[in-house]
């Protein structure tokens, strides 16, 4: 009896070092897009008055964990039944990810408010309207999440193929939940660089090494932010971008002189001015339906 429960052991323990290696192996593979999921996330989750900030962060992170609690099982289950099914999804988010990036460029060039007419009035909790406008970013951004973690699930499973059932449901878990609490934890420093900062400055009473660093945090804090949108819009591109060359034969072999990335970036543009109209178009028919 007790040979049979260290065998038990010694077996549990094979399992956790196969794991442990997997894991390894999966999570490399899926760091290019987790430093996409961190920038547009980032970009997501910022904007907000600064008692938001967290608290929005939270009601993101959740739907992020939610998200993956529905896409692991069935990442595994179409992997199962019909492994074709998987490339399709993957297309319709990367149509997805192209238009949200797409539809921010022509925002920012052709919709921006003009300097001199902005007004910003600070309140400590939102009110109707900003509680509208909250829940439309979070849902934004849990829904951008969605597609992200498709991506992250599929590439870290592609990943351990060969592997065991228990191995890849195991491993394919570990890299989702990291891949949650790393990039919603790094942003979560960076949306709260401006209040470090502010308490650095308080606490060295305006003066010395410290007060310098502090006023550093809130300067940059801004900059960052700016930083984040422009890598974040250029990431949902080249992510979508990267989902057509990697899942749609003829385009992995067009292009073949075109560096990598330039090619990706060029999929990812063609396909969000493709989106863009299509998705005006259909919300205009939509309000006439509804009317």
């Amino acid at each position: 009896m007790a040979s049979g429960f260290f065998a038990v052991l010694d077996d549990i323990a094979a399992l956790m070092d196969d794991v442990a290696v997997t894991s390894k192996i999966a999570t490399k593979q899926t760091a290019g897009i987790l430093g996409d999921d961190l920038a547009v996330n980032a970009e997501k989750a910022t904007g907000f008055l600064s008692s938001r900030e967290i608290p929005v962060l939270l009601k993101i992170m959740k739907g992020s964990f939610i998200n993956k609690l529905i896409i692991l099982p069935i990442a595994f289950l179409l992997q199962f039944f019909y492994p074709p099914a998987i490339k399709f999804v993957l297309i319709l988010g990367g149509l997805y990810l192209a238009y949200e990036g797409v539809e921010k460029i022509i925002e920012f060039l052709f919709h921006r408010t003009k300097k001199g007419k902005e007004i910003i009035q600070e309140v400590e909790e939102p009110g109707l309207e900003g509680e509208a406008a909250e829940s439309a970013k979070i849902k934004s951004a849990v829904t951008t999440d969605f597609i992200l973690s498709i991506e992250i699930v599929i590439i870290a499973l592609g990943t351990v193929l060969d592997q065991s059932l228990p191995i890849q449901i195991i491993t394919v878990s570990i890299v989702a939940v990291l891949a949650t609490i790393g990039v919603y934890g790094i942003v979560a420093l960076i949306v709260r660089m401006d209040d470090a900062g502010y308490k650095l400055i308080k606490k060295s009473n305006k003066k010395g090494f410290f007060n310098t660093l502090g006023e550093i945090l809130v300067k940059a804090l801004p900059i960052v932010i700016k930083i984040l949108g422009v890598v974040g819009t250029i990431a949902l591109i080249l992510v979508s971008g990267g989902i057509f060359d990697h899942n749609i034969e003829y385009f992995h072999h067009l292009l073949p002189n075109i560096p990598d990335m330039a090619k990706q970036f060029i999929y990812g543009m063609a396909a969000g001015l493709v989106m863009v109209p299509l998705v005006i178009a259909g919300k205009k028919v939509y309000s006439m339906v509804k009317k």
